[in-house]
């Protein structure tokens, strides 16, 4: 029973056209693959490290297919690696080597049977897939061995810039009492078209997501946990032009949550609609075979236009991440759609409306761990205020039982948070969540009220917008800017160039396997 009495019959036709609009652009993306696509394939097949001028071995070898006069990029990466094993005798990592150093052009062998192709690579494809699964594996021991949190889990940042400034903070913070912390990526890395590599020391407001520093800090993180007696979760940033390459380098470290958006790059990094619609699904392939739990960015809306009047272009958003999320494989329980307390402070019954969209949101994701954020877009750096407006956020929290919750700080729109300032918000979040634990479960919202009135409004605005892009098609909406009021063109933004249509031998063998089918050997999408 919906206790927001919410028209069930109106989410249903959003389920169902939000449905058709995954399914309508899944036949694009099943077409094209991308740069960051291929590049993903050559790392999670064991392809890694840079060249003497830094430059990624993943990125070498795609760009010599693409700017190859004999190759074409359009067969898959796999296909060239596999052609080049059978012919040479090497592993993918000796290839990636030679053909850095000029000494190996892989449209230049002779062409096997691409059965056979497929069956040298699936033997080191199968490898990779296990060594992920033996991480998500070691997931679960953990959670058997300390057992896991029922209520929010307390989610914390860590933004120094430098990693092992990070772990100094990240495990302060987890004994201060956080369950999650998320290292902020530097900024500007997801306009990035490569992967930095190695430990980093120098990034500005975050720090560089790269395979070493995600495996630095999940190290530190398990020794804090075998000495508090839990798990402690790691959460990064796939999105950006290496969505997916993070991804597979987020599931062979073992990270736990990642920011991972089908809309989030297009609206708010200007990266072209193709591209990202392309990598989104392979990253959400990943990260539901890794036990990844993916957090969309619908609270972005939030803080680039109005709380209140554009609260259904958040549900609209959350709709259409459920299903291209369900189309890639990845289960609603690994789903933390997102949405935010951001209502202007000065709004009447503003709390009303924030308490009743986080209740519509539960009651329509009902599996979902829920990734709610906290206010900043009206933090004035009037610290007392601030913790109120936190507070506020907090129950909320506990009365609709979000999961993912980000704490607050009282001191957001002046610094970085110190460690000081992140056990305060910790301390406020543990009182309200202790005080008020089941206050929810007690309380019934008046039928006709103002709660129930606006949930109701949000729902079916939501579903006119979901109805209107399943007519026009999603790239459409984009482009006359239908979501936070910004206006995208289908062949604009940056990545555009990295897009490639699949040929007819095309193959990617990690999204068979991840995906639970037997055998790479029956498909080419």
């Amino acid at each position: 029973m919906s206790k927001l009495n919410l028209d069930l019959s109106i989410v249903e036709k959003a389920r169902k056209s939000a449905q058709n609009i995954a399914l309508d652009t899944q036949e694009f993306i099943n077409k094209h693959t991308t740069v960051a696509v291929e590049r993903t394939i050559l790392r999670l097949l064991g392809i890694d490290g840079v060249d003497e001028f830094g430059v990624p071995l993943p990125n070498i070898v795609v760009d010599s297919i693409k700017n190859s006069n004999n190759g074409s990029l359009g067969m898959g990466v796999a296909y060239y690696i596999g052609n080049a094993m059978i012919n040479t005798g090497l592993n993918p990592q000796e290839i990636a080597e030679q053909v850095s150093k000029g000494e190996l052009d892989l449209s230049s062998f002779k062409e096997n049977d691409v059965f056979e192709i497929k069956l040298k690579i699936n033997e080191i494809a199968k490898k990779s897939v296990n060594q992920i699964k033996e991480n998500r594996n070691k997931r679960e021991e953990f959670l058997n061995e300390y057992g896991d949190k029922t209520g929010p889990y307390l989610y914390v940042i860590v933004a120094t810039g430098n990693i092992y400034e990070d772990i100094t903070q990240a495990v302060a913070a987890a004994k201060q009492g956080a369950d999650i912390i998320a290292v902020i990526r530097t900024t500007g890395q997801s306009l990035l078209d490569y992967v930095p590599y190695g430990a980093t020391t120098e990034g500005f407001g975050g720090t560089y997501a790269t395979g070493e520093n995600f495996r630095l800090m999940r190290e530190a993180l398990d020794n804090a946990g075998k000495e508090l007696g839990r798990y402690i979760r790691l959460c990064n940033y796939c999105s950006g032009l290496c969505m997916p390459e993070i991804a597979a380098l987020g599931a062979q470290n073992r990270l736990d949550v990642m920011l991972n958006d089908a809309l989030y790059g297009i609206l708010f990094r200007d990266i072209n609609m193709k591209r990202t619609i392309i990598d989104q699904y392979f990253s959400r392939i990943i990260n539901g075979y890794a036990g990844v739990i993916i957090n969309t960015g619908e609270d972005n809306y939030l803080t680039t236009s109005d709380a209140v009047e554009e609260a259904h272009t958040v549900l609209a958003s959350q709709f259409i991440n459920e299903q291209f999320a369900l189309t890639a494989g990845l289960p609603e329980e690994q789903m933390g759609l997102g949405h935010a307390f951001e209502i202007s402070p000065d709004v009447e019954n503003g709390f009303l409306y924030e308490l009743a969209q986080a209740q519509m949101a539960r009651e329509i994701f009902p599996k979902a761990p829920l990734k709610y954020m906290p206010p900043t877009k009206f933090m004035t750096g009037d610290i007392f205020k601030g913790q109120v407006q936190d507070a506020l956020f907090n129950m909320v929290t506990i009365m609709t039982n979000q999961k993912l919750h980000l704490l607050g700080m009282l001191t957001e729109a002046i610094h970085t948070p110190f460690i000081s300032d992140r056990a305060i918000s910790i301390d406020n979040a543990l009182y309200i969540f202790n005080t008020m634990k089941d206050l929810g479960s007690e309380i019934e919202f008046k039928k006709d009220g103002i709660m129930c009135t606006r949930v109701n409004e949000v729902l079916h605005k939501a579903y006119d917008l979901i109805a209107e892009i399943e007519k026009e098609g999603l790239f459409k909406t984009l482009e006359q800017g239908k979501f936070a009021g910004i206006k995208r063109p289908v062949d604009g933004g940056k990545g555009l160039d990295g897009v490639v249509m699949k040929e007819n031998v095309y193959f990617n063998p990690f999204v068979e396997l991840m995906l639970g089918k037997e055998s790479v050997l029956g498909g080419s999408c």
